[in-house]
Parts: C-alpha cells; structure tokens; sequence
C-alpha cells in the first residue's frame, strides 16, 4: 500500500513554473570548502573555513572602506577608444560593448572619494572583471585624475590594484600609462600626500611595474598573486626552478617588496592606521596591532 496517493490525475508543471536551487547560494574556495555566500559576504568575501580571499571588485572594496558606503565618483564617464584600430578575434569596441554590458562597468578601474573613519580619502580601484582589470588609457587616465583630485584637495590617497596587466588592444598607448601614473605619484609625493597601495589578486604585468609597487606603505591580501611576469616565462627565461610560494603576497613580504600582509576586516582600520601614522595625526579609534606574517 503505498502512503501517498494522488488526487488529480494529469497534473503538470509549465516550465516557467518549476523551481531550481538558487544559483550563487554557495560559494567553494580553490581549497574544496563550502560556504554560505550570505555568509561569505558578512565575513568580508573571506572563507571562514581557511581564511582564502575571494576576489572582489571596487563595488564590494568602497562598501569595506567608505563609511556607510556613500561617496562621490571621480570620471565615471570615462570610456576608451580604438586609435589603433586593433582587431584579434573581435573588435576592440566590440569587446568593450560586450565587457560593459556584462559587468555594468565603464572601464577596469573605479575611483572615488569619500569618508573613511571620519576622514577624505581617494581610492582607485580596478575591476578584474573587466577585460582582465588590463589596463589601457582611460585607466590611466582616471587614476592620474585622481591623483590629481587628491594633490589638489590634499587628501591621502589609495590604489587597490587587480589587474593581468598593459592591454594589448592598446599597445604602446597602454604601457603610457605606466610613466603618467608614476609621475603623479611622484607629485603626491612631493608634497607630501600619503599614498598607500594595495596589491590584490593578481597584481601583474604593467601595474606591478608602476603604481602597485610605489606607495609610501605597499600593503597585500594574503596568498594574492604579485609579479611581474607570470612564473612559467621566470622559469623560462631562469632556467632555473623556482621557490615554492613563489610570487605569493608572503613570498614578497619575506623578501622585503611588501611592508605589510593585511586580512580584509581589518583593512579599513590598518589604511588608516598608517595614514594617521604617516601624517603624525592622532589615532582614529584603537590602533590595531598586528605582527606581520610570513
């Protein structure tokens, strides 16, 4: 005898009207943990199983590091052009449409400013989503503008940097920008301006070899990926076998590149810990000690 029997015979279900698993409701890190993403959210896109930083984009840095996520964007309309003419598989403004619309970005970089603990900061942060966080004109452009905005306003300023490196659709117009973001810097610099650098993963290519690796602090997520060129053509061009961790965010702080490893949640209080520090301000808040791993 079976237990359950049906009332109605024929009964069907349209297409539209079935349900499936909510896709995105769990998120597995590289090391096969499972976690909630609701809860990956609450925990700063960091698993709480072994502590692997999810990438993330400059929507989810500006909710970390701006207070009550309210700031002004900086050149938002910004949008790259084909000088070139550069054709590979697609068009290069077709690949730009196509990259726009997934993402609903208008380029790999975002800057803003707003409050952070109380105080102005600039922060410029690229998006790996878009076309691999490469980085072209408008993006050297925007962060040469903000570089500018904080020179101008004498406000510290940030860079979150995530990126493959120069974009090849752009050739030499791209590795431009490598000497244009330097010079800024250097301005800010002499004038005494805090800046702080962030390298996330990955940090490589063009980006490694200007503004990632020239902050008054050069801070990273841990385990983040940092280098020049990728470790096949290091070992390649070596011949030699390379280090295990080599290129790792621990690998260049044992090797004196970084001056910090720094975990998500406590990156709004360590940015402004070492602002506070550099411009001989009193502390915001309780200072957060923390000794830095290998």
């Amino acid at each position: 005898m079976s237990w359950f029997k049906r009332k109605e015979k024929g009964i069907t279900t349209s297409t539209e009207e079935k349900k499936d698993t909510p896709k995105g409701l769990w998120y597995k890190s590289p090391t096969g943990k499972i976690i909630d993403t609701e809860e990956l959210e609450k925990n700063f896109y960091v698993s709480p199983e072994d502590g692997y930083h999810v990438r993330i984009g400059s929507k989810e840095y500006f909710e970390i590091l701006f207070d009550d996520n309210k700031f002004k964007e900086l050149d938002a309309g910004l949008t790259s052009k084909d000088p070139l003419k550069f054709e590979d598989t697609k068009k290069y403004p077709d690949r730009l449409k196509a990259a726009q619309e997934k993402t609903k970005l208008k380029d790999a970089v975002r800057c803003a400013v707003g409050k952070s603990k109380g105080k102005d900061l600039v922060i410029a942060c690229m998006d790996f989503s878009f076309i691999g966080g490469s980085m072209g004109s408008v993006v050297g452009e925007k962060i040469a503008r903000a570089a500018d905005y904080s020179l101008k306003k004498k406000i510290p300023f940030m860079i979150i940097s995530k990126s493959g490196g120069a974009r090849m659709m752009e050739a030499a117009l791209s590795l431009m920008q490598l000497a244009k973001t330097s010079v800024r810097l250097a301005q800010l610099a002499d004038a005494g301006i805090p800046y702080i650098s962030l390298c996330t993963d990955p940090t490589t290519g063009g980006t490694t070899a200007s503004f990632a690796m020239l902050g008054d602090i050069n801070i990273a997520e841990p385990g983040a990926l940092i280098g020049f060129a990728g470790p096949r053509v290091v070992k390649d061009t070596t011949g030699q076998e390379l280090p295990e961790g080599f290129q790792t965010s621990e690998f260049l702080l044992e090797h004196g590149f970084l001056d910090f490893i720094t975990q998500r949640s406590k990156l709004k209080d360590k940015v402004n810990l070492y602002i506070d520090l550099i411009t001989n301000q009193p502390l915001r808040g309780e200072p957060v000690i923390e000794v830095a791993t290998k």
